[in-house]
């Protein structure tokens, strides 16, 4: 029985990766077909490897430098968003605050609302009120990191809210009266306990960040365009370049893997921590 139950949950796991890898397969298969081949005999198998898409996107110096501002805009602002959650989250879970549970549903409030609702407010303030001089921020990268910080800031604090109340505070008294600072309590008490969850808040901001398209599109011209932006420009008058996009969706997904590959135990162990409480 306990043979077959395994046999089972085998087979299910493969069958669910399957259906979850077939949408990357399918797009890798387009990616490497030319143009006469996709509106041809349609095949589940690849026959030929058609280079083109891919050497015409790589050759593109505008695909290199929408791709470096997505991952300079995504790290930059998953790093930031981490600091600041890490540090109001200790402050919201160690202190005595006055309606404290009011500031962390206010918090998750922003993440309520659809993108959309802030994205007219949003570009007048950023075409507008911050269009000139030093506190320019239409088409910069500082200018998506700062925005979204605020939508990413709320959810990043949630997540480690657990994380946080999770950690005794019994371990915060004993290393104050061993004399340590706040900030020696924060960085050699609490960060360690914490670093699965602090990477899985990176992880989870990183590709939020990475992934953004509206306000991308909206409050960028040229200099901060990230490259999810440049899918939207194969759609033309004259039809769609099926093969160059799937190529650059199939690019765009090696910084994604890289990072996820990296942190692939701390996101399995940040998971789960904390789960159990005895």
């Amino acid at each position: 029985m306990w043979k077959k139950r395994t046999g089972l949950t085998i087979g299910f796991w493969i069958i669910a990766s399957l259906i979850t890898l077939f949408p990357i397969y399918w797009m890798f298969l387009i990616s490497a077909k030319s143009r006469a081949e996709l509106f041809g005999v349609p095949s589940m198998w690849m026959t030929s490897f058609y280079s083109e898409n891919y050497v015409r996107v790589l050759g593109d110096p505008l695909f290199r430098k929408f791709m470096m501002n997505s991952i300079v805009i995504a790290t930059a602002n998953s790093l930031l968003v981490t600091t600041l959650a890490f540090l109001a989250t200790y402050a919201l879970s160690r202190y005595k605050l006055v309606g404290k549970e009011n500031i962390f549903f206010w918090t998750i409030t922003n993440r309520m609302a659809p993108p959309a609702v802030f994205l007219l407010p949003l570009f007048l303030l950023y075409t507008q009120v911050f269009a000139l001089g030093e506190w320019r921020m239409f088409d910069t990268r500082i200018g998506l990191i700062l925005l979204y910080c605020v939508f990413n800031l709320p959810f990043a604090i949630w997540t480690l809210r657990s994380i946080i109340d999770g950690i005794p505070i019994e371990l915060d008294d004993a290393a104050a009266m061993d004399g340590a600072s706040t900030f020696q309590i924060l960085t050699r008490v609490i960060f360690p306990l914490a670093k699965p969850g602090l990477a899985v808040t990176v992880i989870l901001t990183w590709v939020f960040a990475w992934n953004e398209f509206l306000f991308a599109a909206t409050l960028t011209s040229i200099e901060a365009r990230t490259i999810t932006t440049v899918l939207s420009e194969y759609v033309t008058a004259t039809g769609t370049n099926w093969g160059l996009m799937a190529a650059t969706s199939m690019l765009t997904l090696i910084p994604a893997l890289i990072v996820l590959g990296v942190a692939q135990r701390h996101i399995v162990s940040g998971l789960t921590f904390g789960a159990v409480k005895e």
